[in-house]
């Protein structure tokens, strides 16, 4: 298995923000042990930030009719990397229109099979579509649960719920332990 990586799901102004429809009230929390886990993976750490896309004609166009204020070109502040994630990685960022940000760009990075934990928000959508993929891809994953902020309590619970039924290829474990283990 190569290197351990830490891939920290779009901690972006959209998810972060109190004043966003999309904001996790428990981002601050999160960011502080992402921070901690960034610091203990020197290099091997990749920042994802999901984007807009400009497709209209798939699922896409109904999803921007239901969330109007994130359909905005990707030049707007509110997609940007929140202060404390923007010196995170040496590496430039990830930019998908996607949910998950498994696929053959971060595979290319991190290598084929590699060990992966996963960072973020939020819980109960990027995070656990990035984690089914990378497992269903042969990634070794690790959920850092307490490094990420659900859109509430109750759906962080049950994203880390679903994400624990797939051991071995997921594993769900707070900062305490990952660091333990490095």
């Amino acid at each position: 298995m190569s290197a351990s990586w830490l891939v920290v799901i779009d901690p972006q102004t959209i998810f972060a923000s109190p004043d966003s429809a999309w904001g996790s009230p428990f981002f601050g929390d999160a960011i502080v042990r992402i921070r901690e886990l960034a610091a203990s993976f020197g290099e091997n750490v990749i920042v994802t930030r999901w984007m807009p896309t400009g497709d209209r004609d798939t699922a896409w166009g109904d999803y921007f009719a239901e969330w109007p204020f994130a359909d905005r070109p990707p030049s707007d502040p509110l997609f940007d990397l929140v202060p404390e994630a923007r010196d995170l990685s040496p590496h430039p960022t990830v930019d998908l229109p996607a949910f998950g940000k498994w696929g053959a760009q971060l595979e290319a990075i991190v290598g084929r099979g590699a060990h992966v934990v996963l960072a973020g928000v939020s819980t109960d959508c990027c995070v656990l579509s990035t984690a089914l993929a990378a497992a269903d891809a042969g990634a070794h994953v690790t959920i850092a649960a307490d490094a990420c902020a659900g859109s509430t309590a109750e759906n962080h619970a049950a994203a880390l719920h679903v994400m624990s039924l797939y051991p071995p290829q997921l594993r769900v474990r707070d900062t305490a332990t990952v660091l333990a283990a490095r």
